[in-house]
Parts: structure tokens; C-alpha cells; sequence
């Protein structure tokens, strides 16, 4: 039976990726297919870095993006912190792009400084209004009702753009524990396993298609 997601908030396209390294190629077949879903008025890309605090990253995903599609560009948002989160340049960048795409890090970090921010909601108007949203890793955890605390043992109130939702990427069915450990909330009904080099992407109607390598683990509650 295919897997249907419910949406609390509209998208054009949200995909979440399990992982992986895209300067080894190893997302190469997700990241070919987000720029196949851009706009083509918009061929731009706004990368956020907030969950790993890192300028660098935006460089080297900009060069590589640019080498897989000559038509496309990448802008570093700078979010790092609270006040940056508000910033109208930042806003505008989101606002005027095709994709936004959320690097991975630490989940604590990008929901400090994000969660129910005006950067957040860009980044709801942005979806709803035709562009690809992508994260990766941690980044893509965010998006459940509910994350792990990286910094801790517990779990975090996520964006909750998934309605009962919880995300665990870098997932490895041998160890499903912190999966579990979500799917132990109250206000979880389904738990998503999204491995290394694979991703989920989900459509407006809130179907899913899976790309790359691996496969998903699917948890409901009885």
C-alpha cells in the first residue's frame, strides 16, 4: 500500500534526505531530481546554514549544484542566530527562490534558531507558493512533530509540517531505538526511517516517492 503522508502545512514539494555526502556522489540521484522539480522561471537556490553553523558548506554545494546544472545558482542565507532569522534580506532570499535547501548539522541549533521564526514562515509561504523544499540529515528531522535533542536524551518540539509525524535520518534498521524512542510520544502516530543517500519526497496531496539508494522504514501505531 503506497504511503500517505498528512501535511499541516501546503507544499509544492518537500523532500527529506536520509544523508549522505554529495562532494562522493553519494546523493547524486536525489539531488539530479531536485533540480528536475525547480521551477524553470527559478533557478535559483537559497541554502540555509543554520544546522551546522557552516559558510563553507553553501561554497562547495553551490559548485556542485552549478556542475550537475549550468542554469542553476546557489546563495548562502546567512540564519546562524536568532536576530538573523528575522532579517528582511534573508527573508527575500527565500521568498524569490526555487529551492531552499536546509543543510544538515545539529537539529538543536536549526530549531533555536527557526522554529515558529519569520525565517519559518518564508520558508511555509515558499513551499506553498511553488518551491522545492530539501534538508538533509539533521535539517530533515526537523520537519516531524517531534525531533531528537543531539544534545541530549530527549526530543524536541520540531516545525511539525508533518501531521504526527517524526523523521529519524541516518537511519540503520539494526538500530531503530531513538525511533522507538519518538514513536513513545503521545502526539506520534508515524514514525519515518529515512537511511544514508536516499530521500522521501512528499507532494501536495501528501503522496510520497522514495529516490536513491535505500529503503524506508515505516512505523504506525496500532
Amino acid at each position: 500500500m503506497p504511503l500517505q503522508l498528512s501535511l499541516a502545512t501546503p507544499v509544492h514539494l518537500l523532500v527529506l534526505i536520509g544523508g549522505g555526502e554529495f562532494s562522493f556522489g553519494e546523493t547524486r540521484e536525489v539531488d539530479r531530481m531536485l533540480l528536475a522539480k525547480m521551477p524553470a522561471d527559478r533557478r535559483t537556490i537559497a541554502f540555509l546554514p543554520t544546522a551546522s553553523g557552516s559558510a563553507e558548506y553553501a561554497v562547495h554545494l553551490g559548485k556542485y549544484f552549478h556542475e550537475l546544472d549550468p542554469t542553476v545558482s546557489v546563495v548562502n542565507v546567512p540564519v546562524y542566530r536568532g536576530r538573523d532569522s528575522r532579517r528582511q534580506k534573508n527573508l527575500d532570499a527565500i521568498a524569490g527562490a526555487g529551492m531552499v535547501y536546509l543543510g544538515g548539522g545539529v537539529t538543536n541549533a536549526l530549531l533555536e534558531t527557526v522554529r515558529e521564526s519569520a525565517t519559518e514562515i518564508a520558508l511555509r509561504q515558499a513551499a506553498a507558493g511553488g518551491a522545492v523544499i530539501a534538508a538533509i540529515g539533521a535539517a530533515a528531522s526537523c520537519f516531524g512533530t517531534h525531533a531528537r535533542d543531539m544534545r541530549g536524551s530527549g526530543a524536541l518540539a520540531g516545525m511539525g509540517w508533518l501531521d504526527r509525524t517524526i523523521v529519524e535520518t541516518g537511519f540503520d534498521p539494526q538500530n531503530d531505538l531513538t525511533l522507538r524512542r519518538l514513536m513513545s510520544l503521545p502526539e506520534v502516530e508515524i514514525g519515518l526511517g529515512i537511511p544514508p543517500k536516499t530521500a522521501l519526497a512528499i507532494d501536495a496531496s501528501g503522496a510520497v516517492e522514495i529516490t536513491g539508494d535505500g529503503k524506508i522504514a515505516t512505523f504506525r501505531k496500532p
